[in-house]
Formats: C-alpha cells, sequence, structure tokens
C-alpha cells in the first residue's frame, strides 16, 4: 500500500508539475507574411529555448490577403499579440488605435535603439513623435545597370547625377539597329511601381504633399521638373514605353534590350538565378543624384497590438529580432536586408558587391509621407503619369487632375484634423 501510495503521489506530483507549466507559459501568436512566416519558424525553437516561458505560433498570411484580415481582425478585436506590417501601412493602423506605443520599451532595452538603425529607416516608425513598430528588415530602391554595355559608351563607372544618367541613356539609344532595339532604362508603370517618379521629387527638393499632409502639393515648381525629368527618358525613346516589349525584364536586361532598371534587393538573387550567363557584366550602384542622392525607405516592422495581454513577451521576441546575429541568420534565411546595422559586417554582406550598393542608399533613405492614404495617392501619381508618357494628357492637365484626386482622397483627413483627431504635421 505504501508502494502504491508512493507512486500514485509521484505520478501526480508530474502531472501537476506539467499542468502547472502549461499553465504557465504564454502563448505568443504573431502574424507574418509571405515567405517571411515559412522561413521565421525556423528562429522560434533558438528563443524559445532561452526563453521557456513564452511559446510563439506563427500564422503565415499570404500578402494579398494580409491588409484586409488586418482589419478584420481589428474590428472584430481578434487581432494576434504581434505582427510584421509592410512600412506605408503602419500609418494607417496608427491611426484606428490598433498599435501599442513602443517608447517606454525602447528605453529599457540595451538592443533597440535609433542609433543601431538606418536613421530614415527607424523614421518610418515614428508618428506624432511616437515609435509604433521596430525595423525588421529594410528595402530600397538602386540602380541596376549592365557594366559591360555603359562601358561601351563611354562610361566606366555609373552615372552619378541626373545630367549623366540622361546622357548614358542618350549614347546607349544611339546604339539600336533596326533589328536591335535598344533603350537606356527601364522604368515600370504599373500602378503599384510608384516609386521612381516619387525618389526623383524628393532628390528634386519637391514636395508630395503640404499643409499638414492635408493637400496635394504636386504643382511645386521643384516637383512639376521631376515629373517633366521623368516623363522626358520615354518622350525621347529612352525608357521602355511599351511594357509588352519587356514581358520578361530579366531576359530583356540580359538580352541588352535595356541597360538599366531602378528596383529592390529582392533581383538580386532573381537575376542571379535567371540570368546566370550575364554574371560579372551588371550591378548595382546607388541612385543618380539632384539636390541630394535619396531613395525611398521601405521594408517591414514589428508591431505590437494594443490589445495583447503578452505586451512583454512580445518585446522580448522583438529584441530577439533585432539582435545581429538573428539579423544575420534571417538574411541567410530569407535574403532581406538586415535593418540593424550591425549585422552589416557580417562577411557575407561586406563581401557581395551587388549588396554593398544597398547599404550606401540606406544611408540615404526618407519615408514617403506617413499617413494613412499613402497607398492610394501613389496609385493615383502613376496612374496620371502614364496618360502624360502615353500623349493623352498635357503635363499640366495631369497635374491638376492628380492634385483634384488626392485632395479629394485627403478630405476625411482634413475633417479629422479639424476635429483635432490626430495632430498636425503627421
Amino acid at each position: 500500500m505504501v508502494k502504491r501510495l508512493i507512486f500514485f503521489v509521484t505520478c501526480l506530483g508530474i502531472v501537476w508539475g506539467c499542468y502547472h507549466n502549461k499553465a504557465s507559459s504564454i502563448q505568443l501568436e504573431f502574424w507574418a507574411m509571405g515567405a517571411e512566416g515559412e522561413y521565421l519558424d525556423q528562429l522560434v525553437p533558438e528563443f524559445e529555448a532561452q526563453n521557456p516561458e513564452i511559446k510563439v505560433k506563427v500564422q503565415t498570411i499570404p500578402w494579398n490577403a494580409a491588409h484586409e484580415k488586418l482589419l478584420t481582425a481589428y474590428a472584430g478585436q481578434s487581432t494576434p499579440d504581434m505582427c510584421q506590417l509592410g512600412n506605408t501601412w503602419l500609418p494607417e493602423f496608427e491611426a484606428i488605435g490598433a498599435l501599442q506605443n513602443l517608447d517606454s520599451l525602447i528605453a529599457c532595452s540595451s538592443i533597440v535603439a535609433p542609433e543601431k538603425f538606418f536613421p530614415g529607416i527607424w523614421e518610418t516608425n515614428i508618428i506624432h513623435n511616437c515609435v509604433y513598430g521596430i525595423s525588421w528588415y529594410v528595402d530600397t530602391r538602386v540602380l541596376f545597370y549592365r557594366k559591360d554595355i555603359l562601358a561601351q559608351v563611354g562610361y566606366a563607372s555609373p552615372p552619378k547625377t541626373w545630367k549623366e544618367w540622361f546622357d548614358v541613356c542618350q549614347k546607349i539609344k544611339k546604339t539600336s539597329r533596326d533589328d536591335n532595339q535598344r533603350y537606356g532604362v527601364f522604368f515600370s508603370t504599373k500602378l503599384n511601381d510608384w516609386q521612381v517618379p516619387v525618389i526623383l521629387i524628393l532628390q528634386n527638393g519637391g514636395r508630395l504633399l503640404t499643409r499638414d499632409n492635408c493637400y496635394a502639393a504636386f504643382d511645386n515648381p521643384r516637383t512639376v521638373e521631376a515629373l517633366q525629368y521623368y516623363v522626358k527618358f520615354f518622350r525621347e525613346g529612352l525608357a521602355v514605353e511599351n511594357m509588352t516589349e519587356v514581358a520578361n525584364i530579366y531576359q530583356a536586361f540580359s538580352e541588352g534590350v535595356f541597360s538599366m532598371m531602378v528596383t529592390g534587393p529582392w533581383n538580386v538573387n532573381e537575376m542571379r538565378r535567371r540570368v546566370p550567363r550575364i554574371e560579372g557584366r551588371w550591378t548595382t550602384a546607388p541612385m543618380p543624384c539632384k539636390l541630394n542622392c535619396n531613395s525611398v525607405a521601405g521594408g517591414a516592422s514589428l508591431v505590437i497590438f494594443k490589445r495583447s495581454p503578452h505586451k512583454k513577451a512580445a518585446w522580448k521576441f522583438i529584441e530577439f529580432l533585432s539582435k545581429p546575429e538573428t539579423q544575420i541568420r534571417f538574411f541567410q534565411l530569407t535574403k532581406d536586408l538586415p535593418a540593424v546595422k550591425a549585422a552589416w559586417l557580417s562577411p557575407e554582406l561586406q563581401s557581395d558587391p551587388e549588396i554593398r550598393s544597398f547599404y550606401l542608399q540606406l544611408e540615404h533613405v526618407v519615408p514617403t509621407p506617413k499617413i494613412a492614404e499613402w497607398e492610394q495617392i501613389a496609385s493615383k501619381i502613376q496612374e496620371h503619369l502614364e496618360q502624360v508618357i502615353f500623349g493623352s494628357e498635357p503635363m499640366e492637365k495631369a497635374i491638376q487632375k492628380l492634385n483634384k484626386d488626392v485632395d479629394r482622397i485627403l478630405e476625411k483627413r482634413r475633417w479629422l484634423l479639424s476635429k483635432n483627431v490626430f495632430p498636425a504635421n503627421q
């Protein structure tokens, strides 16, 4: 009987211990988008080993469904503890009151601090002078170019100014033959590819919006000058106008249909994978400059939702993902560029000439307007510029229509500002 009693008590202790450990562990729910979610699962075991009281459940959501799913979750009060959020989405979710202010957590952290990140990238997460996200990985746009073709027309190095950029495109165009049409550059005119005209506006000191980001400013003289420069590439046949000519941009780039394009870091590995035959004949460079050398600040941030009951645990996970060694590991898995500058000391990043250009450009990036309506506005920019490119509208009329459309998009923002719902200048 004594032996049975001891056995029973021992089993009861084991069961109670297991129950107690399970009951005391925190279940942290993280929503990640696209491939990042699949790769993130490979980092979770290390975090859980370091923090046995926290279990992380990663839910992967396709990018094309993520925005609607997040809004639905917020409306239904079923947001996760934390998630990955595109930089241009962050203002929208802050505006509806979904996100936790991270200032107090940053102040107590030895891992997350502004000086450890690229200044322009860090700035994307600041709204109303408060930080609502921590950059997880970054991207920006740089110039991809054919070294061999530029050398043929007298450019041993990439163009560094707007004047040189236009000049090299003209010289490449002159090498065309009847059976081999050549262009200097490829600019995508898809509605979601608004980056090039916006970069040019920013580099020329132009304005996108004005008066507390409540009105359009596309008739600003410097903005108009930048847009005219952009359209001139198409008008003079230096940029591909008919998108059917480049159904496959990698093939067209490798065949010399165009010799330059402005794109992001994901295309470094795509180029290597799809057209290995031109290895060594192409590379990347920071954007050609005008008044400044800025490009747009992009990427994704880590945010904590206000309704999360596990904010401290979520912050621990953010700190783990912000460690240089974790950022390097994540880059090795995904090829997403690290947001933490110390991670760029990795030999793998230091020795890659195509990736190194992104580091140089990331030192000169600025956020787009941090308002919930930005993506709608960006699409309108490209929509109206397309009318100019194809000759159906003159620039002056297109800008008037663009301003009118953007002012209409910003009506609600003006009303909210008049009611003091949020501070000005954001």
